[in-house]
């Protein structure tokens, strides 16, 4: 017996389509972005706090990814987080797709990628209150679609617990994940207010040793050494300083209050010598110079606003900015 199909049946017969995937692939990539932050932040609150976001909604985001995956990604505690070995799997995956995602993305964009979004970067107290603000401003008035964290302090940072794009860093840089740009170099000089040196001021470094002294930890402690400007000979001075300080702005106001003498960045001092609150000592002599490195970690993809700031920084350098920190 024939079995008659009508066209209403045969309709019937197909199977539904499935919904747009579009919707499911965001959700679960930003899933994904939320437990890299979370690796990355080391915790449930921190990384809530980068991401602008509740503790709870990123908690529930880890369980939605782990119910989508049928994986259990963390192991939680009261006070510890660790991963699982399919954890583990997921996150080195999970990184290399979004970085991959933001490359391809990137890479259609090409010059005309707009840079936006929220850019953090670390500075140094003294620069990053004076001579940095103006490129910065200059950055921020190109890009009106870019925010920036301006985060002053004088250690290194933690790129990825602290979720920093990139930092300004004064001295060597001795961490070998990092790419190291360097901008500049900044003199310093040896100064002094007038009654600690009294009439009669210093001709050689080694007449130094035996005048109270004020040190910045950062860069020098217990001795520093002195080079001629003439050539010849460095002088290692010892020193036993009465007070230490890892502020620039610190060392700066105990040299004026006639605290010791300091070794200090040139620029910083420059308004108080000429106005006589500070002396400068063996002007034949001077401490090494401090290298300034613009600072990001390595990656497979940089964004625009990442890369706009490093371009900014080095033209601002090179058009001024190095002579202002320069005598």
């Amino acid at each position: 017996m024939a079995i008659r199909i009508t066209h209403n049946q045969v309709i019937m017969a197909r199977p539904a389509l499935p919904e747009s995937p579009s919707s499911t692939a965001q959700d679960r990539i930003a899933l994904m972005q939320t437990f890299v932050h979370i690796v990355e932040a080391g915790s449930l609150s921190a990384a809530a706090q980068q991401m602008g976001a509740t503790q709870p909604t990123v908690s529930r985001r880890l369980q939605a990814l782990e119910r989508s995956l049928g994986l259990r990604l963390l192991r939680r505690s009261t006070h510890s987080m660790q991963l699982t070995e399919d954890g583990e799997r997921c996150y080195t995956r999970a990184k290399a797709l979004l970085e991959g995602w933001a490359a391809f993305e990137a890479d259609l964009r090409g010059a005309r990628d707009e840079p936006e979004g929220t850019l953090r970067v670390v500075a140094p107290h003294a620069l990053g209150q004076d001579l940095l603000m103006a490129p910065l401003a200059d950055y921020l008035r190109t890009f009106p679609r870019v925010s920036v964290d301006w985060l002053l302090h004088d250690r290194r940072p933690d790129f990825v617990t602290e979720d920093i794009d990139c930092a300004i860093q004064v001295g060597e840089i001795t961490d070998p994940s990092v790419i190291a740009i360097k901008l500049s170099e900044i003199p310093r000089i040896v100064v002094a207010a007038p009654s600690v040196v009294g009439q009669v001021l210093p001709q050689h470094p080694s007449e130094l040793a035996t005048l109270r002294w004020l040190s910045l930890r950062t860069f020098y402690r217990g001795e520093i050494t002195l080079k001629p400007l003439a050539g010849g000979s460095a002088c290692r001075v010892p020193l036993r300083p009465r007070l230490g300080t890892d502020s620039l702005y610190a060392l700066r106001s105990a040299a004026v209050a006639g605290l010791g003498v300091c070794a200090a960045s040139a620029w910083l001092m420059r308004d108080d010598l000429a106005e006589g609150r500070l002396v400068h000592l063996v002007p034949g002599w001077v401490p090494e110079p401090l290298p300034v490195y613009l600072v990001y970690p390595h990656a497979r993809f940089y964004p625009a606003k990442l890369k706009r700031f490093i371009d900014a920084m080095r033209e601002a350098v090179a058009s001024g900015v190095d002579g202002l920190w320069n005598p």
